[in-house]
């Protein structure tokens, strides 16, 4: 089942645990309640908030993904399971182990879906092509040239004007894409758990300050699906993070994506992508199943 993506983002509110139901209140009154069992992720964006360590504990044996964010709707602390997975260990030990060739292997097919649905975004969008066909078929292991900078330089100004720079910190859609991208990090941080891994070691990224490595490598070729909605949504006059544009970000898990198994949804996508990055771990071969597109609805 796909896990609801709850935020909190009302000042001053209390998180507790009653029975099999998450509580949330404020000022001694309850004013919601949410199943345990349907969360997926849990999104903390708000001043004043407090928990119950008891319903903390019982989201981290459920595997949910709790996620404390700061400004501009970016993730600064993870609440992440002790034990995610039976042989999690075993898998740890192969993910620690795992040769350069087979890194870059795994590197090489990221890449190349990430530019695939990065094409097929555009083409969602009534947008030009612009070579992107063409970059994903040069990329080699590892990606010495760097076709995903290559790409992002043709992508981003197709996507969203020529004017326009991905920054973090950036002017509007910016902030559309940060709170889009935190969803699907924390979607990512799941599943990469439940399947046994150790979200520090990654297949490409290796940043020091970065303790969701293959997190972030894992959830590059789903991105596009990010910046599809947030495109519909400057399409649509959006220009401020709102109630309405967070439900609409929010449903990028449920988003239909064409597999070869039939039309999936993104986050059971997601779950086996890194079932398949664990196997290839333990194989010591190259074999990840990515979407092969997203449907528009």
């Amino acid at each position: 089942m796909i896990g609801r993506v709850i935020e909190i983002a009302s000042e001053g509110q209390h998180l507790g645990r009653k029975r099999g139901l998450m509580t949330v209140s404020c000022n001694g009154a309850e004013t919601g309640r949410v199943p345990l069992d349907d969360i997926g992720v849990l999104l903390c964006n708000a001043r004043g908030l407090t928990y119950s360590n008891d319903l903390l504990v019982q989201l981290a044996k459920r595997g949910a993904a709790v996620v404390l964010c700061g400004n501009d709707y970016l993730p600064v602390a993870w609440l992440w399971p002790l034990d995610g997975h039976h042989v999690q260990a075993l898998r740890m030990r192969c993910q620690l182990e795992a040769p350069l060739p087979l890194r870059k292997r795994l590197w090489q097919a990221t890449v190349r879906a990430k530019i695939a649905q990065q094409r097929i975004t555009l083409e969602m969008l009534g947008k030009p092509n612009v070579g992107l066909d063409e970059l994903a078929r040069r990329v080699k292991s590892g990606d010495p040239e760097n076709m995903e900078a290559q790409a992002a330089r043709l992508y981003w100004p197709s996507l969203f004007g020529r004017g326009f720079q991905r920054e973090r910190f950036g002017e509007m859609p910016n902030p559309l894409l940060n709170y889009g991208y935190t969803v699907l990090r924390a979607a990512t941080a799941r599943a990469v758990a439940g399947v046994g891994l150790h979200p520090s070691l990654g297949i490409h990224h290796h940043n020091r300050y970065d303790a969701m490595c293959l997190v972030d490598d894992l959830m590059e070729p789903f991105r596009p699906a990010v910046d599809y909605r947030v495109a519909k949504l400057v399409q649509s006059g959006s220009n401020d993070v709102t109630p309405e544009a967070k439900q609409t970000l929010v449903g990028v898990l449920a988003a239909d994506m064409l597999t070869e198994r039939g039309t999936t949804p993104l986050e059971t996508c997601l779950e086996r992508a890194a079932q398949s990055l664990a196997q290839s771990f333990e194989n010591k071969q190259a074999s990840l199943s990515f979407p092969e597109r997203m449907t528009p609805k």
